[in-house]
């Protein structure tokens, strides 16, 4: 059994602010009670608290649990799977794959969802279940099982669905279910696992639906979830649809979607009104640039969203996005902004350590929870995970680590960081995966 106490060694590295590292290469983390108590050099604390169990694991890098800010439970089984746009995708290859997400398969594949999660070194995820009450029951009782820190939701919608309710009925039941498991999950596991009323987007949902989603987050507490402006057919869809409404923006803004408690994925293709909307609301924006490009949605503005003062955290968004591995998603957000300042010359590309803030700090921000998690500080939760940094060099030659600096460190977990080279993911100070325990478990 794991102790209260105990400290953890090695090349200490997080991200405060955009793109400014704290690196520390013979750094200890004390954890006590699933939370970091002291963070120092590793001589230091181990004379200051010869008492602990100091565990050393150089030379690995300890990091910040990863935060995944928009992914899709029943979706994992299709990554890869097809070439077409964001509308017909969903209605060809999605689609079909949530509807069967339900009774003995959700039971089979939401175990094996978190796992993948912690193995890749995700310790926080925002998750979309599928339309049915019980993919977000035993999404939350995997999650439970797991260890892990999760926000999910009941997929909703009641134009178009997948479902096999009459049309009539899908309005009411979904918001009544909704409610149920909000009231079922929310704050369960002193606050570990949580809600988000989850429309899926305008084009699926009425307006009775959405109004009724943020009545019943607001009334209990819980987040909000839904996508927005990933698409241009989705935004003349939006258009035809609510002809009164400005913009795609607007719509939500009128059903009360946008509050301090939403996360909003993809937002690629937004006009300046939307995106002061947005930043006035203190809504929050889920960036899924691996997703953007296996559908071809488009080149997110991420300077613009970050110069409005908007919380942006990154999200896998499997199935468009090939894997449940942070690292990649990071290294898609650096190319994404290369591709754009290829063609407009005053942007800057976005820098290694910026792409690790908005995994990390970043995305405990846009989750409303950065005093609790997203760095090596004092007082927070002791969400985190250690990298092997040898398995990621060429040759896994560990003679060169000891001129990388933090940034160079960054780039490299970037660049070919990947769960072969996870070693231990903690949540709150608890060991919930270790190399080699899940392949041992399967």
């Amino acid at each position: 059994m794991q102790s209260d106490m105990f400290g953890l060694r090695g090349y200490l590295i997080d991200a405060p602010e955009f793109g400014a590292l704290r690196g520390r290469a013979n750094g200890a983390v004390l954890i006590e009670k699933g939370r970091i108590g002291q963070v120092g050099d590793y001589d230091d604390l181990r004379r200051l608290r010869p008492d602990v169990h100091w565990i050393d694991r150089r030379p690995a890098a300890l990091f910040p649990g990863l935060i995944d800010c928009h992914t899709h439970l029943p979706q994992y089984g299709a990554v890869a799977r097809g070439e077409s746009e964001l509308l017909p995708w969903l209605r060809q290859h999605i689609f079909p794959v949530e509807r069967d997400f339900t009774g003995p398969k959700a039971r089979t594949e939401a175990p094996q969802f978190f796992r993948e999660l912690v193995r890749n070194g995700t310790t926080t995820v925002m998750v979309y279940a599928a339309i049915y009450e019980d993919s977000c029951d035993v999404g939350f009782e995997a999650a439970q099982a797991c260890g892990i820190r999760a926000i999910i939701g009941k997929m909703m919608m009641d134009i178009g669905s997948y479902g096999q309710l009459q049309p009539k009925k899908i309005l009411s039941i979904s918001l009544l279910e909704s409610e149920r498991l909000c009231r079922k999950w929310h704050r369960a596991d002193d606050g570990r696992l949580e809600y988000a009323f989850s429309p899926r987007f305008a084009v699926a949902c009425s307006e009775k639906l959405m109004r009724g989603a943020a009545e019943l987050a607001a009334r209990l507490g819980a987040y909000l979830q839904t996508h927005l402006a990933e698409n241009r057919e989705e935004l003349e869809k939006v258009h035809h649809l609510y002809m009164g409404a400005r913009d795609y923006t607007h719509v939500y803004e009128k059903c009360g979607l946008l509050t301090p408690h939403t996360v909003l994925g993809h937002c690629i293709h937004l006009n300046p009104r939307e995106i002061a909307a947005i930043a006035a609301a203190q809504s929050s924006v889920a960036h899924c640039p691996s997703s953007n490009l296996f559908l071809g949605s488009g080149l997110m503005k991420l300077d613009q969203l970050l110069k409005a003062g908007i919380n942006i955290g990154l999200g896998s968004d499997v199935a468009g996005g090939p894997e449940l591995n942070m690292w990649q998603v990071m290294r898609a957000a650096i190319e994404v902004q290369k591709a754009r300042s290829a063609y407009e010359p005053n942007l800057r590309p976005l820098r290694p350590s910026e792409a690790f803030y908005l995994a990390t700090h970043g995305g405990a921000r846009t989750l409303g929870k950065s005093r609790v998690i997203g760095t090596l500080d004092v007082g927070k939760e002791a969400d985190l995970i250690l990298v092997d940094l040898p398995a990621l060099l060429p040759y896994q030659n560990s003679n060169g680590l000891s001129k990388l600096g933090p940034e160079d460190i960054v780039a490299l977990c970037i660049y070919r960081g990947g769960p072969q080279a996870t070693l231990e993911t903690y949540v709150r100070g608890r060991c919930i995966y270790r190399a080699g325990r899940v392949a041992a478990a399967q």
